[in-house]
């Protein structure tokens, strides 16, 4: 299929299929339901979803499949979305030219830092990319380039978002929402179907396209001699060198692809709200897609995306969980227990909620340094042992195929 070997096809057959059927594998549980507090079906929601796992796929290429661990790449997620908000001001809301603007935009400031950055390897090139981000997140926060030029550009701690006084030479009689030609991206079709309410929304499909275009493109990097290459560094780029290679072309590309990826992201969140802010830039939002990517599985194919599905599901889930529905949920106990175990458990959900993410991170680096990747491969050893089809090939849990 599209170039693309069986074990791929199939990979990217599973994964298409959970995108587009999301809304309602996210909205399991109906809406008469004690249960129904752990669906997922919210069109920002889901959004979030395909847009940090365009955001990991691209990441994990840089470091899962070439080994550079970037801590500054939420630079080109906050450029990506300065960009498209933009063209929005300038143009109209059409996301088509603000989404090309975001990847270009995001493409250049990476090609900058990179060609930097990747004079030094290891711990070296991670904090200089740290260094970058910061010092692009305090320029955005405080619009230092734009008051140096009078200017706004970034409009500072407010954030860039469109006014009616923009220009907008190409705003007609358009929509005033973001749209692809004329079909706005906050417009969306309610299913009830008896107990069960499905909500399919324009802007999430679109994003679920764009994340299976990006999806397909890693597989092709993966399975390309450039990837060869990406891998080869990372086993052991001196002794590479060593043979006469100049490895430095090929880490400057996929830094720029990477970026890429990262700007896509950025737009896309533009055009899901079309705000750009500074915190989008903060070394915190970077630490996040490294924590998607490790957790999901990093050199992995699908990992990424496993990754940042997981973290933004307990994200929503354990941050509104609050104290009365935990009082509802363990109403069943005596008082004095009922009481201790809302209190403890109430430190680890609403604003506490990084708590969770922290043990849950320490459980996988400690038991499945592979990720849910991992953990998905010995589950189905476990099976098939205790099915009679005997064990996989040695090399399952390693292979970037899964």
């Amino acid at each position: 299929m599209f170039g693309l070997n069986k074990k791929d096809s199939i990979l990217m057959i599973a994964v298409a299929a959970l995108a587009l059927l999301a809304p309602f594998i996210l909205n399991i549980f109906p809406n008469d339901s004690a249960l129904a507090f752990f669906n997922a079906g919210y069109p920002d929601l889901m959004q979030r979803f395909v847009i940090f796992g365009i955001f990991a796929i691209g990441f994990n290429l840089l470091f899962g499949l070439t080994g550079y661990l970037s801590f500054g790449h939420a630079a080109f997620l906050g450029v990506g979305s300065y960009a498209a908000v933009w063209m929005f001001k300038l143009l109209n809301y059409n996301v088509v030219p603000a989404i090309v603007l975001s990847i270009v935009v995001a493409a250049a400031f990476s090609l900058v830092i990179g060609y930097i950055s990747l004079r030094r390897s290891g711990i070296y090139f991670s904090i200089l990319t740290l260094a970058f981000a910061q010092m692009m997140f305090v320029t955005a926060y405080s619009d230092l380039l734009g008051r140096w030029l009078g200017i706004t550009l970034t409009n500072g701690e407010t954030g860039l978002q469109v006014y009616n006084d923009d220009p907008q030479i190409l705003l007609g009689n358009g929509p005033n929402v973001p749209h692809l030609f004329g079909l706005e991206m906050r417009a969306k079709e309610v299913w009830d179907i008896g107990p069960w309410e499905f909500t399919l929304p324009v802007g999430y499909y679109l994003c679920a396209v764009l994340m299976l275009a990006s999806f397909y493109l890693a597989i092709r990097i993966f399975r390309s001699p450039f990837g060869l290459m990406l891998r080869a560094i990372k086993s052991n780029q001196t002794r590479l060198n060593y043979t006469g290679l100049n490895s430095k072309p090929y880490t400057l590309a996929v830094f720029v692809i990477s970026g890429m990826y990262a700007g896509l992201a950025g737009g896309l969140l533009a055009c899901m709200d079309p705000l750009a802010g500074a915190e989008r830039m903060q070394w915190t939002a970077s630490g996040e897609v490294v924590i998607m990517t490790i957790l999901g599985g990093a050199g992995t194919l699908i990992g990424p995306i496993l990754g940042s599905g997981a973290i933004k599901y307990l994200e929503n889930v354990f941050s509104k969980l609050n104290e009365g529905l935990l009082h509802d949920w363990f109403g069943f106990m005596p008082d004095g227990l009922e009481g201790a175990l809302v209190w403890v458990v109430s430190k680890f959900t609403g604003e506490g909620w990084h708590l969770t993410l922290g043990g849950l991170f320490m459980l996988v680096i400690i038991f499945l340094p592979g990720g849910l990747v991992e953990g998905g491969n010995k589950i189905r050893s476990w099976i098939q042992n205790r099915t009679g089809r005997g064990s996989p090939p040695a090399d399952t849990a390693s292979t970037p195929a899964e």
